[in-house]
């Protein structure tokens, strides 16, 4: 159902809008030109490079360390050896996740640190042995040694064979001039050979080194695509780790957001109704002592008492609004959101493609979230014109609120769309801002949908 308080400015693209959309940087050269010379393709090769040697030492230390502690194991001196092996490959996992995120800009947490119960070597050794992350750094020893000797040999030979054919004709002269050959020879046998130096194999020879050169930072993209899996699935923390760690942020945010709310509502009762209830208890009262001696008077104090209970009955109606409209429980969205855009300085255009209603929860952040943008519509976009639309993709609920002012919108400036991100965030939300300087601005919320 749609609502119009003004022209349908809705964005006929919205299906294929969402929040990872964004703006790509522009570069003279095509991708596949500028990838050879990127920084990227440099700190890759590097990474890359530093790899074998770096496996080696992982491998055999590990391999080391665990057949002796497994061997000695009979013993009571096999539990510290390979407490002692899993604790090193641990730190060698740290220094790991300092090398990725150096040369392939991959953050990874640090997992948490493991602590005995007692706090005693004994605890301190079992705690070890018993972490799942300790042995996922164990197994990163292992698998990566012969994924690095493979991705070391292809990535070497194709960067240095592309290179060397790329620049022949620039080096070729060494072969006549100190080896007595007329230049690579590419095929020989008792009677005949055939060396590269003519002007057309040159050239050949130049434009073959070409293809390998621009075709291998893409291979190699690929292959540190499978170091970043590794690191990122072996040398982080868990999966459940991670989301509990979530989780405590999320309820932090929510917690400050509704310590805020209620400040806010105390703020607002005792600035306003409140102290406006007073004052009209103190007329009364008045009114009351003058009822005999002066009724005119009387009549006159009661009836701006009258008044004054009408303004302090609409600020109640406005503080409920805040707190959770009646509107929105009773007959949805549509109708709540219509009720924003209505109140909104500039023509809005409301649309609600929804078939069932989501959680109340869900709903009354939608809700904020909308007003609050709505809001910002009034007092900052210098807009004509904006549209509301809502609707439902696979299991989230999408918002979008768009406006034809002058755009500037950022959520680092530490404007009150920080806010609204953190807010989304406590719930799995996520906020995404497109909004370029000169307009126009399009502000995208990604909602769970629960039922």
């Amino acid at each position: 159902m749609a609502t119009a308080y003004g022209p349908d400015t809705r964005d006929p693209q919205r299906q294929g809008s969402g929040p990872g959309d964004h703006l790509a940087t522009k570069h003279v050269l095509p991708a596949a030109l500028r990838a050879p010379i990127e920084a990227r393709t440099w700190r890759e090769f590097g990474y890359l490079m530093l790899s074998l040697p770096i496996s080696i030492v992982l491998f055999v230390f590990a391999i080391t360390m665990t057949s002796v502690g497994a061997g000695l194991l009979i013993t009571f001196l096999g539990i510290p050896v390979l407490a002692a092996g899993l604790t090193m490959c641990r730190g060698f996992g740290a220094l790991e996740r300092a090398r990725a995120r150096g040369l392939l800009k991959l953050d990874v947490a640090d997992p948490a640190p493991v602590r005995g119960r007692t706090g005693g070597p004994m605890s301190w050794m079992g705690a070890v042995l018993k972490s799942g992350v300790s042995w996922r750094h164990l197994l990163y020893a292992l698998l990566h040694f012969p994924w690095a000797v493979f991705a070391f040999g292809v990535s070497l030979t194709l960067w240095s064979w592309g290179w060397a054919a790329l620049t022949y004709p620039l080096w070729h002269w060494v072969f006549p001039t100190y080896t007595g050959v007329d230049g690579v020879q590419l095929y020989g046998d008792a009677t005949h050979q055939v060396y590269l130096d003519s002007s057309v194999e040159l050239a050949l020879t130049s434009a073959f080194g070409l293809v390998f050169v621009l075709v291998t930072p893409w291979i190699m993209r690929g292959l540190t695509s499978v170091d970043r899996l590794m690191v990122a699935g072996l040398l982080g923390p868990s999966r459940l780790a991670t989301r509990v760690t979530e989780l405590e942020s999320d309820r932090g945010v929510v917690v400050d957001t509704a310590a805020a709310d209620l400040r806010r509502i105390e703020r607002d009762l005792h600035d306003g109704a409140q102290a406006r209830l007073v004052a009209l208890a103190m007329d009364l009262g008045l009114a009351k002592e003058k009822l005999t001696a002066d009724p005119e008077a009387a009549a006159k104090m009661v009836d701006e008492a009258h008044g004054e209970v009408k303004v302090a009955l609409q600020e109640l109606r406005d503080l409920a609004r805040g707190i959770h409209p009646a509107v929105l429980t009773d007959r949805g969205l549509d109708a709540a959101l219509s009720a924003i855009a209505s109140r909104c300085t500039v023509p809005v255009t409301v649309e609600v493609d929804l078939s069932t209603r989501p959680a109340q929860a869900i709903e009354g952040i939608a809700y904020f979230t909308v007003s609050e943008l709505l809001q910002n519509v009034s007092k900052h976009a210098h807009a004509t014109r904006a549209s509301v639309d809502v609707w439902r993709s696979a299991d989230r609920l999408m918002l979008q609120v768009s406006d034809n002012g002058r755009g500037g919108a950022d959520l680092t400036s530490g404007s009150g769309l920080a806010g609204l991100t953190e807010r989304l965030d406590a719930v799995d939300g996520i906020l995404v801002v497109e909004s370029p300087v000169g307009g126009p601005t399009k502000v995208t919320a990604e909602l769970p949908w629960r039922g």
